[in-house]
């Protein structure tokens, strides 16, 4: 989920009213969004740096606020702040207006066929008399690089470029080059390089340099020019300085090139439908020629409205709710989605704005109508459904491993949060089995392991058991790979320095299942009875060994019983050693 930060006494100038901290969480709530922390630019430089960093940072209170990763017009303070005042209904969503400049006076952006390898896309656009002021601008360019982080996926399928268009004269021209033939003065230094020394100078650049392997290893980067020649930017690294947009710009271009041609038009829409308010004439965009390689051309930005057709009760039905018509287009005309009944009242007409991409199915606006009339105002009922699904029991991973649980003298846990967690763990061995089977997709063979603790009955202890740190690890490939499991146990006792033989060292003798009585005082011998009761049933039989060191016997290595393996719902043999290292540490 992206986290949006807004200064708290800017967004309630912008809202119109203040809140009180609780007020605007509840806000955010009822909205779809969580206020996820109150802090300020000091806090934060002290919590990561220190407080000696942080002296004379601002003490600013900050909002973060997490935002659906699908709700790119939420992204900057214009489109929250938008967002919120239509929904609480002091506003209406404003219309979105192409302006089309008469023949020879607008302006183009011509893509070559160079780019085709690249980056194949272009779009553009231009926000005509805008005034920006230093929060403006500092969410212009905090917009672009949270749609660069979200849907443009760090520059690789769209990277955005924000130029003076008073410094440069059009038409542009968007093509590749190899990188000796690119030369200009990147944004914000003092001289110019080319294009191979740009990718030196950002190369340990903390913030550019995770960019440079998009394009590092082909033959032509691309770049885009105006008519004289002058380089914009080379996307997606770095703009030209010569056009930098500052305080007093007041016309400004913006081109989006990339990878994915609709991405690309979202990213486009999202930056002119945001900013395009503090134009002269406000929500107004001049649309730019895009002219392709094979000759034809599109205009830019598309600022499409479409229209959505659902049935008031194919709504009531999803939410769980009794709405009337007239009363669900108004809930979902406070989501920015303007609605009205058609018919004879049996549809609602909506209307998509260009500022909503995430609106693809009905589902979606479903999802927004819920989210208007309140999750926590709808009424809680039981499900009608066929069946009741069942919780795994406590027997379950006994069941699999193919023994009674009641030999086994688990630790049962008094308050369990769930039945899935009845009994303390006395084996590792069935979490390394959920684990292969969560990744049984990945390249074989897959080779883990785990030490933690197991827990057993001991009624010598005040407390009435025991921890054990054991040793578990799994091969599982086409074969069972039982010299592997082997080969680790040979390997781990060399490291211990453990000789391999019957007096002082370890050795590996051919086991036989059996139920043990657990009686006696020795600690790791009830261990080692409880290792042969869990691991013995689950072995493949005549393919198992018990593992003995300084005397005593520590656990098994075998072939998983294909019983076992079917239960854990794999396809592949596998092997695996548990050892009690108790003894050892």
């Amino acid at each position: 989920m992206p986290t949006v930060s807004v200064k708290r006494e800017l967004l309630f100038r912008a809202l119109g009213r203040s809140y009180t901290d609780e007020e605007f969480d509840e806000l955010c709530f009822e909205f779809g969004l969580e206020l996820d922390e109150i802090t300020s630019e000091k806090d934060i430089i002290s919590k990561e740096k220190g407080e000696e960093k942080a002296k004379g940072a601002s003490d600013v209170v900050l909002y973060k606020i997490d935002v659906p990763a699908n709700r790119y017009d939420l992204l900057c303070l214009e489109g929250l702040v938008r967002g919120l005042q239509v929904f609480k209904e002091r506003i209406n969503l404003p219309r979105f207006e192409k302006i089309i400049p008469a023949e020879g006076e607008g302006q183009r952006l011509i893509i070559t066929e160079q780019t085709a390898q690249i980056r194949p896309h272009a779009v553009a656009a231009v926000l005509r008399n805008i005034t920006f002021t230093k929060d403006r601008y500092d969410s212009f360019i905090d917009l672009q690089e949270k749609l660069h982080q979200n849907i443009c996926r760090k520059r690789a399928l769209v990277a955005i470029g924000t130029h003076d268009l008073d410094t440069i004269t059009g038409p542009f021209t968007y093509t590749a080059k190899a990188p000796s033939e690119i030369k200009f003065k990147p944004l914000n230094q003092s001289k110019e390089y080319t294009a191979s020394q740009i990718m030196d100078l950002y190369r340990t650049d903390s913030h550019l340099r995770h960019y440079l392997h998009l394009i590092e290893n082909k033959p032509r980067y691309p770049v885009i020019y105006d008519s004289n020649g002058v380089v914009l930017s080379m996307p997606p690294i770095i703009n030209g300085d010569h056009t930098k947009i500052s305080l007093n710009t007041r016309n400004v271009f913006i081109e989006c090139t990339g990878t994915d041609i609709t991405k690309a038009k979202i990213v486009l829409d999202i930056i002119v439908t945001m900013f395009s308010e503090y134009c002269e004439k406000p929500f107004t965009v001049e649309a730019v020629e895009v002219v392709y390689p094979n000759g034809k051309t599109h205009i830019y930005p598309e600022l499409a409205y479409r229209t959505e057709k659902v049935k008031p009760e194919y709504i009531n039905k999803k939410v769980g709710i009794s709405e009337t018509p007239s009363s669900l287009a108004k809930l979902l005309t406070r989501m920015c989605l303007k609605s009205h009944v058609t018919g004879n009242g049996n549809q609602l007409e909506i209307e998509i704005p260009p500022t909503r991409a995430d609106i693809i199915h009905a589902c979606d606006i479903v999802e927004d109508a819920a989210i208007a009339y309140g999750y926590n105002n709808i009424q809680m009922v039981i499900p009608k459904t066929y069946t009741i699904a069942n919780q795994c029991s406590q027997e379950d991973i006994a069941d699999k491993l193919g023994m009674d649980i009641s030999a086994t003298n688990a630790v049962r846990i008094a308050n369990p949060k769930t039945t899935e967690f009845q009994v303390a763990r006395t084996t590792l061995l069935p979490g390394l089995l959920k684990t292969i089977a969560a990744n049984k997709k990945m390249p074989l063979p897959l080779k883990l392991f785990e030490i933690s603790d197991i827990v057993v009955k001991d009624p010598s202890t005040d407390v009435g058991a025991r921890n054990y740190r054991h040793l578990c690890a799994i091969y599982y490939n086409k074969s069972p790979g039982f010299e592997i499991i082997h080969g680790l146990l040979d390997r781990v006792m060399q490291v211990m320095e453990v000789p391999p033989n019957e007096e002082k060292g370890y050795t590996i003798k051919a086991a036989e299942v059996q139920i043990f009585r657990f009686i006696g005082t020795n600690a790791y011998e009830i261990c080692a009875k409880l290792i042969s009761v869990l691991s013995g049933a689950a072995f493949f039989p005549g393919r198992c060994a018990e593992v003995f060191a300084k005397g005593q016997s520590i656990g098994k290595l075998g072939v998983v019983h294909p019983d076992v393996i079917t239960k854990f719902e794999l396809t592949m043999p596998c092997s695996v050693l548990e050892i009690n290292i108790e003894p050892f540490v």
